[in-house]
């Protein structure tokens, strides 16, 4: 498959380019600056001035965009909704790295991660502007689009287990009633809803089995 990973110098972003290509498919990376990934192709472009003829031909683009300064949060709405508008009307699907803020954590889905109280002040900030990133996405019935919530826990340095468990709305946990993820799974998990489209024009949730 030919994939687009976008803003593909964080560390998810760089291990979404990884994982991908171990599994042999065609992969192109964008980012503002140099290449930091291992895709031998390239595009230097700010994720705001990506274009449909950038993007066309690509089975999936992978929105790995992430920003955490107060005066930038309004992006994860602006970005994302610009990747809709390129994409828009095309077969061309649209997979992003969200949060686990905007999970839910009861079934009438009337209470978010992000409103308990041990929900950390300091992140909340973040999760409200993805997960009002999400309300707008929810919205767009042009764009074939998967979003992806990691675990509450999410650990940048754990290894790959292979190992995961995919939810819906809600947060889920593990048999050991912990709520965890690698970037590495994470990474993994993305590339299997690549590969499978299991889940299109839905938000999902990942967690270490």
């Amino acid at each position: 498959m030919k994939i687009a990973v976008v803003c593909s110098n964080g560390r998810v972003g760089k291990l979404v380019v990884s994982e991908a290509l171990e599994r042999g498919h065609e992969v192109t990376a964008f980012a503002r600056n140099e290449n930091k990934s291992e895709a031998k192709k390239f595009v230097a472009r700010d994720i705001l001035e990506i274009t449909a003829d950038d993007l066309k031909g690509f089975d999936a683009v992978v929105d790995a965009f992430g920003t955490w300064a107060p005066e930038t949060l309004p992006l994860h709405s602006k970005t994302l909704m610009h990747l809709c508008d390129v994409l828009s009307g095309s077969t061309t699907r649209l997979l992003i790295v969200g949060g686990a803020g905007s999970l839910y954590v009861n079934a009438e889905h009337t209470v978010h991660v992000m409103d308990t109280p041990e929900f950390p002040a300091s992140y909340k900030p973040l999760a409200s502007a993805q997960a009002k990133a999400l309300e707008e996405l929810r919205k767009r019935d042009d764009v074939n689009w998967t979003f992806i919530s990691p675990a509450c826990d999410f650990r940048a340095d754990d290894p790959k287990t292979g190992k995961y468990i995919v939810g819906g709305e809600e947060l889920i946990v593990n048999g050991a009633g912990e709520s965890i993820i690698s970037y590495a799974d994470y990474a993994a998990a993305m590339v299997d809803e690549i590969e499978k489209g299991a889940h299109i024009k839905q938000r999902i949730g990942v967690c270490r089995a």
